[in-house]
């Protein structure tokens, strides 16, 4: 009798501690894992326009493309004076002006403008209404209408007449307009014989003037110097301020104005067909310009192999001319 009440005992005892145990659900079993928290996702680049100004000539016409895209605002002008004050005040971004320009604007800003890439090399031609122009030395006692005072124009034309054994200042007499258009002008009005013009106007003037004749090619006079620089007409300058705030929007500026200049110059007529809906020159005369403007899209080191040598021969030709000093190395962006 003992022997069952302790049997009942210990059966009562073994199914109370059966019930305090909590059975693991079937449908979430007790050795379930935690998911793996997401990876936190890339943060979204920020968003930035780009404000540009162009002159209208080769300068704006390799960049059409920019024109098209939410990146980019583009203001286009017709001398480097309407675009210089905007430029150094804040209002635009980045302009594309006559190569020592740029060095000029670095010094007088104490390094806080850089050279963003070189886009148009030599475009600079002399032009006449005759046959009398077959050398540098046959512009003594001629007067010139030119365009581009204190810029390229000008150093790159004293520069040359220097070299060739003529004082620019005596032996030339050079008429100078505020803008290439007044050049074509007067050109056509029979008040000028010779112009220094560059593309695409030399191909205006002569649409205008079907008698015009290229006299000379003053990027084949430079190179015939054999002094190992070579003429370059403009450049793409930049705020500092702004290539160190927005790197990666500079970055994506200097891959899109690469590919505009690639596909300007693989399809001259379609780029043609753009640069007169932009106002910047007649789509006729576009096309027949293009071959002859020399546009490309040059940036880091090979930028300041080119652009240093030019400045350089500036420089010690007319040291105001690039600034009164030449720039340092950090003037050339990403090189």
């Amino acid at each position: 009798m003992k022997f069952w009440k302790h049997l009942l005992a210990l059966l009562l005892i073994l199914s109370l501690a059966a019930c305090g145990q909590t059975p693991a659900s079937p449908e979430e079993p007790a050795d379930v894992q935690e998911p793996e928290t997401p990876p936190a996702e890339e943060p979204v680049p920020e968003s930035v326009t780009v404000r540009i100004g162009a002159l209208k000539g080769p300068t704006a016409m390799g960049m059409v493309n920019l024109d098209g895209m939410e990146a980019y605002e583009l203001t286009l002008a017709g001398s480097a004076d309407e675009l210089t004050p905007a430029f150094i005040k804040g209002d635009l971004d980045v302009v594309c002006v006559p190569a020592n320009l740029a060095s000029v604007l670095y010094n007088q800003t104490e390094g806080e403008v850089l050279c963003l890439a070189v886009n148009t090399l030599g475009v600079l031609y002399i032009v006449e209404n005759g046959d009398a122009i077959h050398s540098m030395a046959d512009l003594a006692g001629k007067t010139i209408v030119a365009a581009g005072k204190g810029s390229t124009p000008e150093f790159g034309l004293r520069y040359l007449l220097q070299q060739n054994g003529l004082d620019p200042d005596t032996d030339v007499t050079i008429d100078w307009k505020s803008e290439h258009a007044e050049c074509v002008a007067a050109l056509a009005a029979g008040t000028a014989s010779a112009a220094l013009l560059p593309q695409p106007f030399v191909t205006v003037a002569q649409t205008k003037q079907d008698t015009l004749r290229v006299a000379l090619d003053l990027t084949e006079e430079w190179q015939s110097l054999d002094n190992g620089s070579a003429m370059i007409t403009g450049v793409a300058a930049i705020r500092k301020s702004f290539a160190e705030e927005h790197p990666e929007a500079v970055e994506i500026l200097l891959n899109d104005y690469a590919d505009s200049v690639a596909w300007v110059n693989a399809n001259p007529a379609d780029a043609a067909f753009r640069i007169g809906e932009l106002g910047i020159i007649e789509a006729a005369v576009a096309e027949k310009a293009l071959p002859y403007c020399n546009i490309v899209c040059i940036s880091g080191e090979e930028m300041e192999s080119q652009l240093s040598g030019y400045l350089q021969t500036l420089f010690e030709a007319l040291p105001q001319s690039v600034g009164g000093a030449l720039p340092g190395h950090d003037f050339y962006y990403g090189a």
